[in-house]
């Protein structure tokens, strides 16, 4: 920021300080700040909240927002493009763009399917969509925002992912795609429903939000769709605080998904920048003047969904740190796994076979024998300050967003049910300690026993 500006006859600078070395001064400060905050943070049993996610953010995360507020980068530029670079290699494909939310993420992964670039494929008002009824809502919601109708499949208890013979026997004569995330970091048969969408024709949206991190068959989720999806959101694996992203290994849909994102102008611009095409006033567009301002052509029904580059410079900053983030994960499940194992009446999780996941929560389901209900466990554990949640909806058919909207169920939604009644889930991520974790297994241990 204003290299080579100097303090003369600036109020509170000596003169000649340059506002390099003002801004250094600054952030050693902010370092100080953050160790000082941090100190004397200890765990007590009973009264410090074990929530079940939320964001891990260190010195340089801190360090990374003010620097980048102190170049008012207010807006998508370098930060944001970096990320999208670096973020697409990561995870192994091709364009990475950035959001405003995970939601707004899968919303317009659907949405670039609607669009005239597929011809007679395209997605089209009363088509089908193939996806899971036990889930987040924002995995859903974008079908029937396009006019489209979800065709709700089970899933399977203990991983709590729908399996490929549940997907081909919804398939019918309207689907044309197949909408389905990965449950908690557990990822589904992702590369058998790929080649089954594959086989039949069908466009494959992979919502990747949970499951940052996670491989099946050796292969990083996120890889398999025709788009996969990312949140990051704080209870994610990486965050912005508010954030998601597309990626897609389709240079041509990637600028697609750029259009819908941004208003649905025609023009690829950078944010800044004029005339990349070299043709800003030579072209002819629509019924509209010739040389018309491209970067005032709109060419889609869009929405504004970017980011900006205060929240990319602190996903630089997390992303640096996301194999330790996805260790801490695998090692607190595993942990929990370990201290629970025995304890009767409640169903443990376990990986889909061929899976490595980067876990996002640890799902527990009472089971019809027990002489306790769900809400029993969830009010001693809040009692203890164990933080709580649902497998999110549970069975989306029963929400009242639901009521009215018209979708197919294929075959019976007898899991998703038990789901909303008996399912819950604790905390995995890396804000929580050995310690924490002992004694949250325990903490359901004494529950358990003390109703035998």
């Amino acid at each position: 920021m204003g290299r080579g500006i100097t303090g003369a006859g600036r109020p509170g600078l000596e003169k000649g300080t340059r506002m390099t070395d003002i801004q250094s001064l600054i952030l050693d400060h902010v370092r100080k700040f953050h160790r000082e905050r941090e100190q004397g943070r200890g765990f007590v049993p009973g009264e410090t909240p074990l929530l079940p996610s939320g964001a891990v953010l260190d010195e340089d995360d801190r360090v990374a927002l003010v620097e980048a507020a102190l170049n008012l980068r207010i807006a998508a530029g370098s930060s944001a493009e970096q990320f999208e670079r670096e973020f697409a290699r990561t995870i192994g494909r091709r364009k990475a763009h950035l959001t405003n939310s995970g939601s707004s993420a899968n919303l317009l992964a659907l949405t670039a399917l609607t669009q005239a670039e597929l011809g007679e494929r395209r997605l089209r008002p009363g088509d089908e969509v193939v996806t899971v009824a036990a889930g987040f809502p924002t995995t859903v919601h974008p079908i029937v925002q396009n006019g489209l109708v979800p065709v709700f499949v089970d899933i399977e208890l203990g991983t709590y992912n729908t399996t490929p013979d549940r997907v081909e026997a919804a398939i019918g004569p309207r689907t044309r795609a197949i909408m389905i995330a990965h449950a908690l970091g557990n990822p589904f048969p992702v590369a058998e429903i790929a080649a089954l969408a594959a086989e039949r024709g069908l466009f494959f949206v992979e919502d990747n939000c949970d499951a940052v991190g996670s491989t099946y068959q050796g292969r990083a989720t996120g890889t398999f769709g025709d788009f996969s999806t990312v949140s990051f959101y704080p209870a994610h694996h990486l965050t912005f605080g508010e954030g998601g992203c597309v990626l897609t290994d389709s240079v041509r849909m990637a600028k697609v998904v750029e259009s819908l994102r941004d208003w649905g102008r025609d023009c690829w611009c950078a944010p800044g920048c004029s005339n990349t095409c070299q043709r800003r006033f030579g072209q002819q567009f629509g019924t509209l003047p010739y040389g018309y301002d491209h970067k005032y052509t709109f060419s889609r029904i869009g929405y504004n969904l970017k980011t900006t580059d205060l929240q990319a410079a602190l996903g630089l900053s997390q992303l640096a740190k996301l194999p330790e983030f996805g260790a801490a994960r695998r090692r607190n499940w595993q942990r929990l796994r370990d201290g629970l194992e025995g304890v009767p009446w409640l169903l443990l999780p376990r990986a889909t076979e061929g899976s490595d996941p980067s876990w996002f929560g640890f799902l527990l389901t009472v089971l019809p024998d027990a002489p306790f209900d769900r809400t029993a466990v969830l009010t001693f554990l809040e009692s203890r300050r164990i933080g709580t949640r649902m497998l999110f909806s549970g069975n989306l058919t029963r929400q009242p967003a639901y009521q009215g909207v018209t979708y197919r169920v294929a075959g019976e939604l007898t899991n998703s049910d038990i789901v909303t009644e008996r399912t819950f889930w604790v905390g995995v991520y890396p804000g929580l300690t050995t310690e924490m974790i002992d004694y949250i297994s325990g903490s359901i241990r004494e529950f358990v026993e003390s109703r035998r």
